[in-house]
């Protein structure tokens, strides 16, 4: 799940996109409003959810709200502010935001909020992924494997390798591209080495090997690399 995290406050930005990335979410952090709705214009449905501070430099989260609203975007948006009258909580959601944080907050705190508006955003609603035989766990970030046997063999894997096979499973038997892969598993102003995909994608099907049928991530030469659903 890819998110947008508008703040800019460097300590608090970075603490709460250090929070979200130990719990497998890939997060861009952005610390102005005007360049966050550049993303935002171009192509919001690249993110699942945003949290947005109220008062930003350039465009202010409120106005962010509104501009995401008037374009008929169901984003849900997280609203993080300082401001804690009633008279503010009603100008934020009346705006378009799906929640209210005041600060300060905890981690913890905000970690249910991000639940709550899964819960509420049929989107967002966390389930079990399945394909064929495998099926990923959100809960333990695991994958589990239906040997011929029929019992479940459980699989760890690593945040970066957990998002990575999440994309492919969301996208079976279509070729993605590198610069695709990169764009939605690694954030905004990251800078890999050029061979990061297919260096995590030689360490997945590492993981995939202890599977019975392990050839699930095919290379496409010149393309891409494609997940074959048949074989799972």
């Amino acid at each position: 799940m890819k998110l947008l995290l508008v703040e800019d406050e460097p300590d608090l930005g970075s603490a709460i996109k250090r929070t979200l990335t130990q719990e497998a979410y890939v997060v861009d952090w952005l610390q102005d409003g005007c360049e966050a709705w550049s993303y935002l214009e171009t192509d919001w449905t690249q993110y699942t959810l945003a949290i947005v501070d109220w008062l930003l430099p350039g465009l202010s989260g409120l106005e962010l709200c509104k501009r995401l609203r008037r374009q008929n975007s169901p984003l849900p948006v997280l609203m993080l502010t300082a401001k804690d009258t009633e008279a503010d909580k009603v100008e934020g959601l009346d705006a378009g935001a799906d929640d209210y944080l005041v600060k300060p907050f905890g981690m913890a705190e905000l970690l249910a909020r991000l639940r709550a508006l899964q819960r509420r955003s049929p989107q967002l609603q966390v389930q079990p992924l399945q394909v064929g035989n495998l099926r990923l766990d959100y809960t333990k970030k695991s994958l589990f494997y239906r040997e011929s046997s029929g019992k479940d063999r459980e699989i760890s894997l690593t945040n970066k390798e957990f998002q990575l096979l999440e994309y492919f499973m969301r996208h079976p038997n279509q070729i993605l591209d590198r610069d695709r892969i990169l764009s939605q598993l690694w954030e905004v102003g990251a800078e890999p080495e050029s061979n990061v995909v297919a260096a995590q994608i030689r360490l997945l099907r590492r993981k995939l090997s202890q599977c019975q049928y392990p050839e699930f991530i095919e290379t496409v030469y010149g393309l891409g690399y494609r997940f074959n659903s048949d074989r799972c």
